[in-house]
């Protein structure tokens, strides 16, 4: 019913998983990942208990296959299941029962897994795994999960059609502000085109969450600080201090994680000049 890559970046600090599916919330269902301990995926009839238990096994030192072992040794209805998991180290495991709908089948390698069921052929799978060797290791593990994703929406997917799509990465401290390890949580529920949204989704999550580029940011001063400063007064924010005037607009627009004292990001700038539009 679903088909996912389960991975983790070329560094080790990120681990993520993508999945798309004719299926409500696919979201909710399939993935799970812990920062430090690895990712998994659960579908085709998907036993939610592997996630949980799943992540406890990794948690507790087990590799891939062992914990996937695990979880399918007390499942007498394994044969229905399909799963993917990689580990810490970058291990991979990945099952897909007998008893899944056609066409059903998976492939891993190092640092990642890739499975889905009732798809309308192995090509799925087989781009997928495509996508993600060619894409680059320095990249993000969030584009280079969707990357993969879109490639298997793009050349059939699953044979039912579509209805939802979800990303999820973790990594120490890379949530919101640093307050937990939640890079990247989205989910399209329900929608015609859900990988394409969810692309849409994670361009609006790294604009208001992602960090600006040092190498690009303009020093706050001169002419451009008069024009900042005009723009801002006419957003109503008069604080004499223009570092304050600029951080108190940026919280309004959630814009905050990508303030640097005495600079400005030059996309935090075009959104200032873009023109006003009325309530």
């Amino acid at each position: 019913m679903t088909f996912s890559i389960v991975a983790r970046n070329a560094d080790g600090t990120s681990l993520g998983v993508a999945v798309a599916s004719k299926f409500l919330a696919v979201g909710a269902a399939v993935p799970a990942a812990e920062a430090g301990v690895g990712a998994i995926a659960t579908q085709s009839y998907a036993n939610l208990a592997y996630k949980a238990d799943g992540l406890a096994q990794l948690r507790r030192g087990r590799s891939a296959q062992q914990t996937l072992d695990a979880l399918l040794d007390v499942d007498e209805k394994r044969e229905i299941r399909q799963v993917g998991v990689v580990d810490a180290g970058g291990n991979s495991a990945t099952f897909t029962g007998a008893d899944c709908h056609a066409w059903a089948g998976g492939v891993t390698g190092k640092d990642y897994a890739i499975q889905g069921n009732i798809l309308v052929g192995p090509e799925v799978v087989a781009e997928m795994e495509r996508s993600w060797r060619a894409s680059g290791p320095a990249a993000s593990l969030a584009r280079r999960l969707l990357a993969a994703l879109s490639v298997g929406d793009a050349v059939g997917g699953d044979r039912r059609g579509r209805q939802s799509a979800a990303l999820l990465v973790v990594a120490p401290e890379g949530g919101y502000a640093g307050s937990d390890d939640v890079v990247v949580d989205l989910r399209v529920d329900d929608h015609s085109m859900p990988v394409a949204e969810l692309a849409r989704l994670l361009d609006l999550h790294d604009l208001y969450f992602g960090k600006p580029d040092p190498d690009t940011l303009i020093d706050l001063e001169g002419g451009l600080a008069d024009e900042v400063r005009a723009l801002l007064a006419a957003r109503g924010f008069t604080e004499v201090d223009l570092g304050t005037a600029l951080a108190g607009w940026a919280g309004i627009e959630n814009y905050e994680e990508r303030m640097v004292p005495g600079k400005i990001d030059p996309l935090v700038l075009a959104k200032l000049r873009a023109p006003l539009v009325p309530p």
